[in-house]
Order: C-alpha cells, then structure tokens, then sequence
C-alpha cells in the first residue's frame, strides 16, 4: 500500500474512532465541574486533534489544499450541534442555515451529473478505445494540471465504454491479465450490495432532515453502480493490452498508465518481493510481482480517478501470463526496427 493511501485511511479510522468516543462521552448536561472538563476535552478533539490530523495526513502528505479544512471543521460542527448539551449546541446553529445551500448544491451536482452522462453517452458511440488513452494522447505534452483535468473529463464516458458491452465490442484484446482482486465476481457482488446499501441508509438518514436531499443523495450514490460494473470488466478482461503503440496497464479503474512503448527501456520476467520505493510501483495480488518494465523517462500513472498523478521509472506487475507480454512487446519493437 502506497504511503499516501496509507496516511488516508490512518485519518480516517482516526476520526472514526474520535468522533465516536466523544459521542459516546458527551454528558447530557453541564451540572458538574467534571461535565464541564469532559465536553471541553472532547472539543478539544473535535476542533483541534481531528483538523491537526487531517492537516497532516491529508493537506500535508497528500499535498492538497489548506481550503479543504473547512470539510473536516464543518463536519466536526455538525457532530457538535447534533451531541453536545442544548445550551452549548445552540452556538452550532448556524449549521442549521447550511441545509438549504447544501439542497442547492446538490441539485447542481445532480443537473450536471444528468448532463456528463447524456454528454458520455453520445461521445462513447463513436470512441475508439478507452478514453482516458485519448486524453493521455492529446495531453500528454501539458502541465499536470491540464493532463490531470483531461483524464478526470474522460472518466464519465470511460464508465459507461466498459460497463456496457456494446461500447466495448471493439475493444483490443489483453496481451495477459494482472491478477486483481476486482476481476473476482463474488468482489462484484459485495460491492454492488455495498452500493445499495449505502443507498438505502442514505435515504433512512437524510428522509426526517429533508425529503428532498434523500432523494439527490441515494441517487448520486447509485451512479457509483456503472463505476463498479466498469471496474469488474476492466480488472477481469481489459487490465493489460496495447492500442495505438501504447501499453494501458489498469490498476482497476483506479489507477491508469498508457505507455509510449518507444519509452518502454526493458521489460523482464522476474520474481520481485513487493516494496515501497519512491518512483517504483508495485500492481497485482499477492506478495510478488512477475514482471518488471523500466522507462527510458518517467511515465505517468493517474492514481484514485485522476486525482493523484505522478510520475513513475518502474513499474512491477503480477500478471497471469508474463511472457506473453514480453513476446508481444518484443514482436512491436522488432516490427518497427524492420
């Protein structure tokens, strides 16, 4: 697991377990010096040990910005509004004015998510490939900001090339298939019950606040379905292929490279012992990778949809059939130095 991610979920199992506890603890009146000292202990936690740790793990070792503290502090005022005693929560109101704003915003997600998929759906009839190779061709020679925007664009229509076969039809056949866990039905199935489930929690949850919010939320959840019907056909019949002299290797949907195979400096079959190097990237199950490719320059790989990109020299892949994949590169180079 790459550290990034790890500093991730650190945060928030952090938080989790803080807000929890301070829930729980949360005295239902201020009677006593000692309830006093509690509820200042808690908002202590609440306002100062969640954002110190959110700036850490997320701001700072995931090199975002300083705005998104607002999320983290706006989520520990609603914990507080909704738990603390009624005379301190009243200083928590304001939390209140924010429902209709939030209603506000998010019909806007929902009429734009309306008008991505009507717009996907009529640019994927016609695509030749996956997307995102697209964006990677046209920006591949622009800041990462432009290359980044480019593939966060190309992953609305991508979702519905790969959870729709008939988009797919013609899609180039996997040279071999990383071993994801993604490719398994049975992942499938739990994570399209998790889906649904959240769906339907997310309704019980928002139905007493705002009738209309548990309406737009649920269905903004269940969108994630097309994403995850897309995940489990790219991890199990497209993770690793060759299009238009590009090697696409799919970390799942989540992580994405398409490698100029002309930048492609050796590609080996070798047992390496998963590790974490700056650079270097490790993909597939298990403890060991089989398959080794080295870069002439460093190659981007777009990590968590689009949203984290870097720059890698070495990639390490445990694939089902690792020659084949040295024989198909090598028929490539061999085809073009003819």
């Amino acid at each position: 697991m790459r550290p990034i991610v790890k500093y991730r979920l650190l945060f928030l199992a952090f938080a989790i377990v803080l807000f929890t506890i301070g829930v729980q603890l949360t005295p239902e009146s201020l009677a006593t010096a000692n309830d006093e000292l509690r509820l200042s202990l808690i908002a202590i936690g609440y306002f100062g040990l969640i954002p110190l740790a959110y700036w850490y793990c997320i701001i700072k070792k995931g090199s975002q910005k300083w705005w998104k503290l607002i999320i983290i502090l706006s989520t520990s005022s609603l914990v507080a509004r909704l738990s603390f005693p009624a005379d301190i929560a009243d200083y928590f109101e304001f939390v209140a004015w924010l429902k209709y704003p939030i209603i506000g915003v998010l019909l806007i997600i929902e009429s734009f998510l309306v008008f991505t998929i009507i717009r996907g759906l009529l640019k994927v009839r016609k695509v030749k490939g996956d997307p995102r190779v697209s964006a990677v061709e046209v920006y591949a020679d622009e800041d990462e900001k432009a290359l980044s925007i480019a593939f966060i664009v190309a992953g609305e229509p991508t979702n519905w090339y790969y959870a729709i076969p008939w988009f797919s039809r013609n899609h180039p056949t996997a040279i071999s298939h990383i071993k994801l866990l993604s490719a398994k039905p049975w992942h499938l199935l739990l994570m399209l019950i998790g889906c649904l489930t959240s769906c339907v929690a997310s309704y019980m949850i928002l139905v007493n606040w705002s009738e209309l919010a548990a309406i737009i939320v649920p269905s903004i959840i269940s969108l994630t379905l097309v994403m995850l019907v897309a995940n489990y056909r790219i991890s199990r019949h497209y993770s690793l292929y060759i299009i238009r002299d590009r090697l696409v290797v799919n970390n799942a949907i989540w992580g994405f490279m398409a490698i100029d195979i002309n930048e492609i400096e050796t590609v080996a079959v070798n047992q390496a012992t998963k590790k974490v190097v700056d650079d270097e990237l490790s993909i597939g199950r298990g403890e060991q990778t089989n398959l080794t490719i080295r870069f002439k320059t460093p190659q981007w790989y777009f990590g968590g949809l689009g949203q984290l990109v870097e720059k890698l020299t070495v990639v390490h892949i445990n694939v089902a059939e690792p020659e084949k994949v040295v024989a198909a590169l090598t028929d490539i180079e061999q085809s073009e130095a003819a």
